[in-house]
This record gives C-alpha cells, sequence and structure tokens, in this order.
C-alpha cells in the first residue's frame, strides 16, 4: 500500500523501528509506542507549529496519554504516524494518533497525548501561541 491507510489524519510521518525496539517476544516493546507518538506530535510541532523545544517561551508538557495495541509491529518494519488534533483549548490540545505497519491497512495501534502549554519558567498554563494555534487548526478533523 502506498497511500496512507486513513484519511482522517491530515499528518503522516514514516518511521522506521530499530533492533533495539523489539522485545525477547520479538515485536516492538510497549513503551516504545509512546516513543512513536511523541516522535509524530514533537516533529510536527518543530517543523509546522512553531515550536522552539530549546529555547521558545512556550512548552507542552505531557499531562495525559493513552495508547490501545491492535496488532503486532517489529523490527525491521517501517512505521506509518497519522496525527490529527482532537480538540484545541486555551492552553491544552489533544492529540490523535495512529499507527500502521507500512504496507497494511490493519491500525497497530491507537491513542492520544495532551499537552498543556506552559511557560518555560514558571511551569504555569499558558495561552497556546497564535501562530501554534492557527497551525494546529490545520489538523483539526
Amino acid at each position: 500500500m502506498n497511500e496512507m491507510p486513513n484519511r482522517d489524519r491530515p499528518h503522516w510521518r514514516t518511521i522506521s523501528t530499530r533492533w533495539m525496539d523489539n522485545d525477547m517476544y520479538g515485536h516492538v516493546n510497549n513503551v516504545q509506542y509512546y516513543s512513536f507518538f511523541d516522535t509524530v506530535v514533537t516533529g510536527w510541532l518543530v517543523e509546522s507549529g512553531g515550536l522552539d523545544p530549546r529555547a521558545g517561551r512556550v512548552i507542552g508538557l505531557c499531562i495525559e496519554s493513552q495508547c490501545n495495541f491492535h496488532a503486532p509491529l517489529s523490527f525491521p518494519e517501517t512505521i506509518l504516524a497519522g496525527l490529527r488534533v482532537g480538540h484545541i483549548g486555551r492552553s491544552s490540545v489533544r492529540y490523535e494518533i495512529e499507527l500502521y505497519a507500512q504496507g497494511s491497512s490493519e491500525r497497530a495501534a491507537s491513542g492520544h497525548f495532551v499537552h498543556v502549554y506552559v511557560d518555560r519558567d514558571s511551569r504555569r498554563p499558558t495561552a497556546i501561541p497564535e501562530q501554534m494555534r492557527v497551525a494546529l487548526e490545520t489538523l483539526k478533523v
């Protein structure tokens, strides 16, 4: 399959599995799925959302995450990670993610992250910057 499996995800990223992602059972360990979620979210934020994780005044902290496992992934495999935004609040965003093995229409995992945006120094919630908010709207479905 060359096209993305789920059209209600406006952003897609390919992620290569690594040998170290597999566990002794021969499939990607559950903790790695959260890393894949974080990769698609943070990659998009840096590339399209205006996030500067090293020096920006506003940063996102994960306050909630969930992953549902549907089918195994393993090394060597390329993952297709689909991303959409389910909700945008004043200072929070719910990112919704699906993972597929490239070439498969069977969903391997689905889940979400909720980020609260805070001032880097005080760690107090702050409004999502306007540039980021405008970009996030493009991921709402």
